[in-house]
């Protein structure tokens, strides 16, 4: 029946505008991890980006499904059908699984965050014809004092909230100044001082017994490819090679 057909091609361009409305969704919010979090932070956003591939997919199959339905392989449509049952059951299953073994997953996404460009788009707004481009020297100077001294960058999952907690700046103003003022994301920012730490116990002597892999956890890393991917963005060489270098 036609009427059947046109429903079933208005629910799956629905469900397209759906997935891409996703994807938009995780790529803002990629930028939004980068700007306040670190390391084992972006694992929730991975999961995200993981399990809405899953379910795109899934749908893709579906709608494979359902073209056949309408043409002279019905039976191709029942075998995607069974295809379906058993994808089904898969995401499910690991679905559960990451839920139970990975609680954090499902606590570490904030709503309220906001963009560091919808934050200074705000505040010209609050102020019109006023730029905020205020004077951040004693801000950064305490920023950096608390980064060399304290050194948090060595937690795997630090956020910009703790550190505003820890330096008595406000997080909207600290995001700004790193974000927007150094022209770095926060993930990036803090992934230097890691980097800078590394690069010390490689070129000490008296650690050349402990491997890469010992030295890229005690920075604050949290897996091999991240950091590979930061050393090499920083020094142009991959650890082992750096090491060898010296």
């Amino acid at each position: 029946m036609v009427e059947v057909q046109f429903n079933h091609i208005l629910m799956h361009v629905q469900c397209v505008f759906y997935i891409v409305a996703a994807f938009l969704i995780l790529r803002k919010a990629k930028k939004i991890y980068l700007e306040n979090y670190t390391g084992a932070s972006l694992e929730s956003l991975n999961w995200l980006f993981q399990f809405t591939l899953a379910l795109s997919i899934f749908f893709s199959i579906a709608l494979l499904k359902n073209i056949f339905k309408f043409t002279a392989y019905p039976d191709v449509a029942e075998w995607l059908k069974v295809g379906l049952i058993l994808s089904e059951l898969v995401i499910i299953f690991w679905y559960l699984y990451k839920a139970l073994n990975n609680p954090a997953l499902f606590r570490n996404i904030d709503s309220r965050l906001k963009l560091v460009s919808e934050i200074i788009f705000e505040d010209k707004n609050i102020n019109p014809g006023v730029i905020r481009e205020k004077e951040h020297n004693s801000t950064l100077l305490t920023l950096k004092q608390y980064m060399t001294e304290e050194m948090p960058f060595l937690n795997p999952s630090l956020t910009i909230q703790e550190v505003s907690k820890d330096i008595k700046i406000p997080v909207r103003e600290l995001s700004v100044l790193i974000n927007h003022n150094l022209e770095q994301h926060f993930y990036d920012f803090v992934n230097n001082y890691r980097i800078a730490y590394a690069m010390d116990l490689l070129k000490d002597a008296s650690q050349n017994k402990v491997t890469v892999l010992e030295i890229l956890y005690a920075a604050g890393f949290n897996s091999k490819s991240s950091f590979n991917t930061a050393f090499k963005k920083h020094t142009g060489q991959t650890p082992t090679a750096y090491r060898k270098s010296l």
